[in-house]
Protein backbone atom coordinates (compact mmCIF):
# COMPACT_ATOMS: atom_id res chain seq x y z
CA UNK A 1 0.00 0.00 0.00
CA UNK A 2 2.85 2.51 0.84
CA UNK A 3 4.09 2.29 -2.82
CA UNK A 4 0.36 2.85 -4.29
CA UNK A 5 0.27 5.94 -2.14
CA UNK A 6 4.20 6.85 -3.31
CA UNK A 7 2.96 6.67 -6.84
CA UNK A 8 -0.41 8.86 -5.93
CA UNK A 9 1.78 11.44 -4.91
CA UNK A 10 4.14 12.11 -7.26
CA UNK A 11 1.03 12.32 -9.74
CA UNK A 12 -0.25 15.09 -7.70
CA UNK A 13 3.09 16.70 -7.66
CA UNK A 14 3.29 16.87 -11.59
CA UNK A 15 -0.20 17.80 -11.76
CA UNK A 16 0.35 20.79 -9.48
CA UNK A 17 3.44 21.54 -11.19
CA UNK A 18 1.71 21.67 -14.59
CA UNK A 19 -1.39 23.69 -13.48
CA UNK A 20 1.24 26.00 -11.71
CA UNK A 21 3.21 26.21 -14.87
CA UNK A 22 -0.18 26.66 -16.65
CA UNK A 23 -1.30 29.79 -14.98
CA UNK A 24 2.32 31.26 -15.37
CA UNK A 25 2.12 30.91 -19.16
CA UNK A 26 -1.74 32.38 -19.45
CA UNK A 27 -0.05 35.97 -17.35
CA UNK A 28 3.02 35.65 -19.72
CA UNK A 29 0.95 35.42 -22.59
CA UNK A 30 -1.46 38.29 -21.40
CA UNK A 31 1.70 40.47 -20.33
CA UNK A 32 2.83 39.75 -23.76
CA UNK A 33 -0.64 40.83 -25.28
CA UNK A 34 -0.86 44.01 -23.49
CA UNK A 35 2.67 44.93 -24.78
CA UNK A 36 1.81 44.16 -28.36
CA UNK A 37 -1.69 46.46 -27.84
CA UNK A 38 1.08 49.42 -26.63
CA UNK A 39 3.30 49.19 -29.61
CA UNK A 40 -0.35 48.98 -31.92
CA UNK A 41 -2.13 51.79 -30.31
CA UNK A 42 1.12 53.77 -30.35
CA UNK A 43 1.73 52.61 -34.22
CA UNK A 44 4.99 51.23 -34.20
CA UNK A 45 3.23 47.79 -34.85
CA UNK A 46 0.32 47.14 -37.52
CA UNK A 47 -2.90 45.33 -37.04
CA UNK A 48 -2.45 42.94 -39.46
CA UNK A 49 -0.17 41.02 -37.08
CA UNK A 50 -2.67 40.39 -34.53
CA UNK A 51 -3.01 36.66 -35.39
CA UNK A 52 0.30 35.98 -35.71
CA UNK A 53 0.83 37.75 -32.06
CA UNK A 54 -1.84 35.69 -30.82
CA UNK A 55 0.33 32.40 -31.33
CA UNK A 56 4.18 34.14 -29.97
CA UNK A 57 1.85 34.74 -27.04
CA UNK A 58 1.12 31.38 -26.88
CA UNK A 59 4.39 29.89 -27.82
CA UNK A 60 6.24 32.26 -25.11
CA UNK A 61 3.61 31.68 -22.50
CA UNK A 62 4.05 28.07 -22.79
CA UNK A 63 7.75 28.19 -22.92
CA UNK A 64 8.26 29.96 -19.95
CA UNK A 65 5.39 28.27 -17.92
CA UNK A 66 6.31 24.86 -19.19
CA UNK A 67 9.91 26.11 -17.96
CA UNK A 68 8.40 26.70 -14.61
CA UNK A 69 6.61 23.45 -14.39
CA UNK A 70 9.76 21.73 -15.75
CA UNK A 71 12.63 22.91 -13.08
CA UNK A 72 9.86 21.86 -10.67
CA UNK A 73 10.12 18.17 -11.27
CA UNK A 74 12.36 15.44 -11.22
CA UNK A 75 11.51 12.92 -14.45
CA UNK A 76 9.01 13.13 -16.71
CA UNK A 77 10.03 16.43 -18.28
CA UNK A 78 8.60 16.42 -21.63
CA UNK A 79 5.68 14.71 -20.54
CA UNK A 80 5.15 17.69 -17.80
CA UNK A 81 6.05 20.39 -20.58
CA UNK A 82 3.66 19.19 -23.42
CA UNK A 83 0.68 18.80 -20.13
CA UNK A 84 1.28 22.28 -19.25
CA UNK A 85 0.82 23.28 -23.06
CA UNK A 86 -2.49 21.30 -22.96
CA UNK A 87 -3.42 23.35 -19.80
CA UNK A 88 -2.88 26.77 -21.41
CA UNK A 89 -5.17 25.86 -24.27
CA UNK A 90 -7.68 24.47 -22.32
CA UNK A 91 -7.59 27.59 -20.32
CA UNK A 92 -7.57 29.69 -23.21
CA UNK A 93 -10.67 27.17 -25.09
CA UNK A 94 -12.53 28.41 -21.53
CA UNK A 95 -11.60 31.58 -21.46
CA UNK A 96 -13.34 32.44 -25.16
CA UNK A 97 -16.30 30.11 -24.42
CA UNK A 98 -17.17 32.19 -21.39
CA UNK A 99 -16.49 35.65 -23.28
CA UNK A 100 -17.64 34.80 -26.48
CA UNK A 101 -20.49 31.43 -25.53
CA UNK A 102 -18.95 29.56 -28.14
CA UNK A 103 -15.97 27.97 -29.67
CA UNK A 104 -14.34 28.63 -32.82
CA UNK A 105 -11.64 25.54 -33.40
CA UNK A 106 -11.54 26.32 -36.89
CA UNK A 107 -11.35 29.99 -36.90
CA UNK A 108 -7.75 30.11 -34.82
CA UNK A 109 -8.16 27.42 -32.16
CA UNK A 110 -6.07 25.22 -34.43
CA UNK A 111 -3.06 27.43 -34.34
CA UNK A 112 -3.00 28.69 -31.01
CA UNK A 113 -3.26 24.55 -29.85
CA UNK A 114 -0.18 24.36 -31.88
CA UNK A 115 1.42 27.02 -30.40
CA UNK A 116 1.02 26.11 -27.09
CA UNK A 117 1.82 22.37 -27.76
CA UNK A 118 5.26 23.51 -29.20
CA UNK A 119 6.21 26.17 -26.18
CA UNK A 120 5.32 23.32 -23.87
CA UNK A 121 7.61 20.67 -25.72
CA UNK A 122 9.94 23.16 -26.19
CA UNK A 123 10.00 23.70 -22.73
CA UNK A 124 10.56 20.19 -22.09
CA UNK A 125 13.19 19.56 -24.53
CA UNK A 126 14.94 22.64 -22.74
CA UNK A 127 14.59 21.65 -19.70
CA UNK A 128 15.68 18.22 -20.07
CA UNK A 129 19.22 17.65 -18.19
CA UNK A 130 22.16 15.79 -19.77
CA UNK A 131 22.76 12.61 -17.79
CA UNK A 132 25.77 12.42 -15.76
CA UNK A 133 28.54 10.29 -16.65
CA UNK A 134 29.56 7.33 -14.66
CA UNK A 135 33.34 7.55 -13.74
CA UNK A 136 34.91 4.34 -14.10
Amino acid sequence: MGKMDEEQGAWLRYMTQVLLGAVVAALVGMLFLLVCAVLISGGRLSRDHAGALGVCACVLGSLVGGTVAVSRCKGRRLIVGLLTGVALFLILLTAGLLLYRSVAIEERGLPLGCGCLCGGALAGLLGARPKKKRRK
